[in-house]
């Protein structure tokens, strides 16, 4: 029985971290052959860290990519090992290193570069044109890089057809909610219309504002799970593939003898002298368990910010606690990610700040365990008005003296970020920020904004999630069941601006994420006005998210990477 071991390594490089990216592959290497693998494979671009943008224009950042590679071919002796890297010929190239015994005997592009959404790659790449197969010993295997995997005529089929039993397919595939499950059911497809084994590694952790979620996964022939990774976690993933049942699996398949015919003669190949026989131990293919919808959320919301503070450089955070629901979820994901003693809960109430809000910010402060501070800003708030009060005289309040409340906030955070060198985590959700419920330079001060794109219905969902978790209450129900409020003003109340939460996330998520328009909206069955209001609120406050910081991105379209409106439009539909 032809038995093949494979292990997937599923790191968290960080780009540009050469050193520290050599570091996690070599001791995946190791790993393996603790573990007997013939093969251990790496995530898509492994030695820069995904994506690395335009690093890529530089080529002092290729070189050292490259240099990078050498170090870790040298140490791939008496295994195979598929690498993700930066190649360079007469252009660059997204590629795949395969490296056997030491030494480096072939290299793989990536054939479709996707240019939608997140992803940019006509920018930096050249497509790939050759797939190559390789033969070692009495296995027959391919490679293949992300995207490529995802076309139904793609590599995946050349390779299958022309004898590749297994196909290892390297990714850095970004996190929304409810794409794992997707993108397993296309791997099971692949798999079984192929019949051929995939092992599908992933990349895991943060970078700026995407996250990517591991979950990587081992298929047979038969579309049956073998393996898979721990979700937003590092991981190495082991199964034995059985090559014998993929050859059986073909003969009894006479369409796939029509199908095969003349697919040797667009695939090269390449033959591998066999690695010594390794101890291999027995191992059992661990199959993680996949993560509610609401968990996966919050496993993305935490891995996102942990990485993005602790990648920057950041030891602690400092986050203004209003006594609101969404300031409390951000410091819960933050204490998750953190450690309590590294985040700072900053409660700065007005003249408008309810008894309840106070007392609850220090609740929440309190049963999570971090340091507290108070500082009231009803003096400097009055002193902004002595010195306004020329120019302003004669004329009623309204929302320039809600916006000064919120912009002394912000800067009293900045200042302690600048005094203390803390983060400001900021606290806006994605529908607020989507209409433009927030101040610019207020609220919307700070360096990550880490439920940018929560919806707040999901927060209310989140915030439920968090005490599940903890068993208790540290988010009080107070918080939870209280009106959302600014509280700029004597008895505000979010509804006074907004529509009810739950029919302006649904219409946001039509306009922004399926790009409905207004008259779509209509037939959808929104009301004509609200609809129409809505998307003229979310046009007009583009030039706010702009200035605003970035977040993790954890719905299939966020305000960032994947979003990008005129500042200067005056389209409306």
């Amino acid at each position: 029985m032809r038995r093949f071991r494979v292990g997937l390594a599923q790191i968290n490089p960080t780009v540009g971290d050469f050193d520290g990216n050599v570091r996690k592959i070599v001791e995946g290497m190791e790993h393996a052959r603790r573990l007997g693998c013939r093969l251990v494979a790496f995530p898509e671009l492994a030695i820069t860290g995904y994506p690395p943008e335009d690093l890529l224009f530089k080529q002092a950042f290729i070189e050292a990519n490259l240099r990078a590679l050498d170090q870790v071919t040298r140490v791939s002796r008496g295994l195979t090992a598929v690498v993700g890297f930066v190649d360079k010929q007469d252009d660059i190239f997204n590629a795949a290193a395969i490296l056997h015994d030491g030494a480096r005997v072939g290299v793989y592009h990536k054939q479709y570069l996707p240019n939608y959404g997140v992803f940019d790659e006509n920018r930096y790449f050249q497509a790939g044109t050759e797939t190559p197969v390789f033969e070692c010993g009495d296995a027959t295997f391919a490679v293949n890089i992300c995207e490529d995997i995802w076309y139904p005529s793609g590599p995946t089929r050349r390779q299958a057809l022309a004898g590749a039993e297994l196909v290892v397919t390297i990714n850095g595939s970004p996190f929304h909610a409810g794409k794992a499950q997707h993108r397993e059911t296309m791997l099971a497809t692949r798999a079984a219309d192929d019949l051929v084994c995939v092992a599908f590694v992933n990349m895991v952790g943060g970078q700026d504002e995407l996250v990517f979620d591991g979950g990587s996964v081992i298929f047979n022939e038969r579309a049956e799970l073998m393996a898979r990774g721990r979700a937003f976690a590092q991981d190495f993933v082991v199964a034995d593939v059985d090559l014998d049942a993929v050859f059986h699996a073909r003969l009894r398949d006479a369409r796939r003898r029509q199908e095969k015919l003349g697919a040797h003669d667009a695939v090269s190949r390449v033959v591998l002298p066999a690695c010594p026989a390794m101890p291999a131990p027995a191992v059992t293919p661990a199959i993680a368990a996949p993560l509610g919808r609401v968990d996966e959320v919050f496993q993305a919301l935490v891995l996102g910010t942990r990485d993005y503070v602790q990648k920057s450089g950041f030891a602690r955070v400092v986050i203004g606690l209003s006594g609101g629901i969404d300031s409390a979820l951000v410091a819960a994901v933050a204490v998750e990610a953190l450690g309590r003693d590294n985040v700072v809960g900053v409660t700065m109430p007005s003249p408008y700040s309810s008894a309840g809000t106070r007392s609850d910010a220090q609740r929440v402060a309190k049963n999570l365990g971090i340091e507290f501070m108070k500082l009231p800003i009803t003096g400097v708030f009055q002193q902004f008005k002595r010195a306004l009060a020329q120019p302003f005289k004669g004329l009623p309040q309204d929302v320039a003296e809600e916006n000064i409340q919120a912009r002394i906030r912000g800067t009293l955070l900045m200042a302690l970020s600048n005094k203390f060198g803390w983060l400001v985590l900021t606290t806006g959700n994605k529908s607020e920020i989507g209409v433009g419920y927030s101040t610019l330079y207020g609220d919307m001060a700070g360096g990550f904004a880490v439920i940018k794109d929560v919806p707040k219905t999901l927060v209310y969902e989140l915030a439920a999630h968090v005490n599940a978790r903890a068993g208790r209450a540290l988010v009080p129900q107070s918080i939870i069941e209280r009106a959302p409020s600014a509280e700029l003003r004597p008895d505000q109340k979010d509804q006074d601006s907004l529509p009810p939460y739950p029919e302006l996330d649904a219409i946001l998520r039509a306009y922004v994420e399926e790009d409905r328009s207004v008259s779509e909206l209509a037939a959808l069955g929104f009301d004509p006005d609200i609809a129409a209001k809505v998307a003229r609120m979310v046009d007009r406050n583009e030039y706010k998210r702009r200035q605003g910081p970035i977040g993790v991105k954890i719905t299939p379209r966020a305000f960032g990477r994947d979003w990008r409106l005129p500042l200067v439009n005056r389209f409306r539909e």
